[in-house]
């Protein structure tokens, strides 16, 4: 099995991209908690990742909502099927660990559903980051809560925008 991989620069700092036969299967952030090491990353090779590049950079500048690449996350089925319902959230829209889980079929299920969530190997285009607290706050998020807020913050609608005072 042929693995690459590349590297991104963006607003939230440098994305390094793995593919396993032309399917992404890791998207990490400098400094990402769960984080698998570096070395089982292949060889350098930024042509094979040129769609993308171009759709990471359509989605910080705004003009992309969703993402059209292959995806092969490594995970147990569990996960496999948390990380189906990240990529079902909306462009602009939050879900709980609690709606994930009575999604799931068993509102017991939302720590199970946090870990999952926590362990996602591709970001962003499978948007962990769109899961948020039954309080409505932000909690956990491997890149980081100010990632997370920054994610969150260019996905906002603009009608929220123009509602807000500060």
């Amino acid at each position: 099995m042929r693995t690459t991989y590349s590297v991104v620069s963006s607003p939230v700092g440098d994305l390094t991209l793995v593919a396993e036969e032309g399917a992404l299967v890791r998207l990490t952030m400098e400094s990402q908690r769960h984080a698998p090491p570096s070395a089982d990353q292949g060889e350098r090779d930024d042509r094979g990742f040129a769609a993308v590049r171009e759709q990471l950079g359509e989605y910080f500048a705004g003009e992309r909502t969703t993402f059209e690449v292959p995806l092969a996350p490594h995970g147990d089925s569990f996960k496999q099927r948390v990380w189906a319902l990240l990529r079902e959230i909306p462009y602009g829209q939050t879900r709980t660990y609690g709606e994930l889980a009575r999604a799931l079929g068993d509102v017991n299920l939302s720590q199970a559903v946090g870990s999952a969530n926590a362990r996602n190997p591709i970001g962003i285009i499978v948007p962990c980051h769109r899961v948020i607290g039954s309080d409505g706050s932000l909690v956990g998020y491997a890149g980081g809560l100010d990632r997370k807020r920054f994610l969150l913050a260019l996905e906002e609608p603009e009608a929220a925008r123009a509602d807000r005072l500060f």
